[in-house]
């Protein structure tokens, strides 16, 4: 039996890959009629710079903080999307697809991602990857790396196309 796609996990650290990412999450989405769910992850702060923070703004204004931190990613997001399909209008006749939830999420990049596609049902993540260096073509990014290395689903990897 061929599997089914029905619902799509994005993972975005709002990179140029990332957004270049998107187009494979939107094209698969169109193809199979699946849902895109788009995950943002904050990372967690050391202990120590969360310590002087947080004792420095409070409790209550650090609360205040990160829900505006969180709102800003969600904004800069649907920013991306509204533009999105009008920039692919001559690759693509109409953006069908749907965006069912935008998750801006505080952790541990790899950790959250996987706890994400399982509470969403993902049939598949697809996230961007940055090779650096010499070895920018064997390579994937760390967080890419531990995503594929512990997903229990598929998972698409893309890579930014290089520029000369």
């Amino acid at each position: 039996m061929l599997p089914e796609i029905k619902n799509i996990l994005y993972a975005t650290d709002l990179s140029d890959n990332a957004r270049y990412a998107y187009r494979y999450a939107a094209s698969m989405a169109q193809q199979y009629g699946a849902r895109i769910t788009i995950l943002h992850v904050i990372e967690n702060l050391t202990t120590e710079t969360f310590l002087q923070i947080h004792g420095f703004v409070g409790e209550e204004n650090w609360e205040k903080l990160r829900e505006e931190k969180q709102a800003d990613f969600i904004s800069r997001i649907q920013g991306r999307l509204a533009g999105f399909c009008d920039g692919i209008s001559s690759e693509m006749d109409a953006c069908t697809f749907q965006v069912d939830k935008i998750l801006v999420k505080d952790g541990i990049a790899a950790d959250e991602i996987l706890l994400q596609a399982d509470l969403n049902d993902a049939d598949v993540i697809v996230m961007g990857t940055r090779g650096f260096g010499m070895f920018k073509d064997a390579l994937m990014g760390g967080t890419a790396r531990r995503v594929v290395r512990r997903s229990s689903m598929p998972v698409l990897v893309v890579r930014m196309p290089e520029t000369d």
